[in-house]
């Protein structure tokens, strides 16, 4: 017996073709479901006449497109490629977008020959993002929401994964740590940011990088796209590879006049820290993606955001008791966890 869909599925599946057949004057011929978004937002492949199309769908109780559609608007104007925007109902959640294809940054890191390439060009274009004006549909990205990133560490991983007891010890360095990782953030130059500029949110497309995902775009720390790239959750480059790409960084943003100290060691610091706040946070997330929503899928990327974690904190001697903490407690929970699964 074929299972019965709920009322909201069907209503749902209505409110989308009625979107569609309002932009094409009549039902396209195909409309294919995609995976792969670490959100609530969903994706379809719709063809139509030989042509096909992607339809971002929200629904208004999930969500608000708004932001993804009004800063379309300052990445075009800024000379940012992004997807251009065909139609759109922000009350309802539907979105109508050019279809890109299905290649992007990290379907390219196999050709080892032009790695280098890509992430140079990539950076280049750090400076373009950098200058783009704040807007209203920005959050503010202010020490209180830096905080709850780093939060939700402590308690989608550690407590509501792990199960890790976390005593008052631990507690009080744990809050020494995040006030020094604000400071470091908000002591950099406040530029534009993706928030999260990665191998999959970045497209190759008619020989031409295209940004997906901004609609999550802050004004932020001027090395956080950066160590977003170079220090992805889902490919680590090679030590020298990541070498070179950090001082490539460093030359593009210093020409850039966007950096308030042309030291270089400062800028790898910062770079550093910024890094440890965004990688504690990913790993919270890919907890919070398999405990709240359902996605076990994105379990596998916790382990190597974990020694990034790792990597940072042991060369920094106040941060030690977090690098010993995650070598003999944390990371041994984690590989419990996930052989458990197997």
């Amino acid at each position: 017996m074929t299972p019965s869909l709920s009322p909201e599925i069907v209503s749902r599946a209505q409110a989308r073709a009625a979107f569609l057949h309002n932009h094409f004057h009549t039902e396209p011929e195909q409309v294919t479901a995609l995976d792969g978004d670490a959100s609530f937002r969903r994706y379809f492949r719709v063809a139509h006449r030989e042509n096909t199309f992607i339809l971002l769908d929200v629904t208004p109780e999930a969500g608000d497109v708004s932001a993804f559609v009004e800063l379309n608007k300052v990445f075009s104007d800024g000379q940012v490629r992004v997807p251009e925007i065909l139609a759109a109902d922000c009350a309802l959640g539907f979105v109508l977008l050019e279809d890109l294809g299905a290649e992007h940054l990290a379907d390219r890191l196999s050709a080892v020959h032009h790695v280098l390439e890509d992430y140079e060009s990539l950076i280049n274009l750090l400076p373009d993002i950098a200058r783009l004006p704040a807007s209203p549909y920005m959050k503010p990205y202010d020490a209180a929401f830096i905080d709850m990133e780093m939060e939700l560490f402590s308690e989608w991983l550690l407590t509501r994964w792990l199960g890790f007891e976390i005593k008052d010890s631990w507690r009080r360095q744990w809050g020494r740590l995040k006030h020094a990782l604000v400071t470091n953030m908000q002591s950099q130059t406040q530029v534009t940011m993706h928030r999260d500029f990665h191998s999959r949110n970045i497209m190759w497309h008619n020989q031409q990088w295209v940004v997906i995902d901004y609609q999550d775009a802050v004004q932020g720390p001027v090395t956080y796209d950066v160590v977003s790239l170079l220090k992805d959750c889902y490919h680590r480059l090679p030590e020298a590879q990541f070498n070179h790409l950090q001082r490539h960084s460093f030359e593009v943003l210093s020409q850039a006049g966007l950096l308030a100290l042309n030291d270089y060691d400062e800028y790898q610091q910062q770079l550093a820290m910024t890094g440890l706040q965004r990688h504690l946070k990913a790993a919270g997330i890919f907890a919070r993606l398999y405990l709240r929503d359902g996605k076990p899928g994105y379990l596998k990327n916790i382990l190597p955001t974990l020694r990034y974690i790792h990597d940072t904190a042991k060369c920094v001697d106040a941060f030690q008791w977090l690098a010993t903490s995650l070598q003999s407690e944390i990371i041994p929970l984690v590989e419990a966890k996930l052989e458990q699964r197997q």
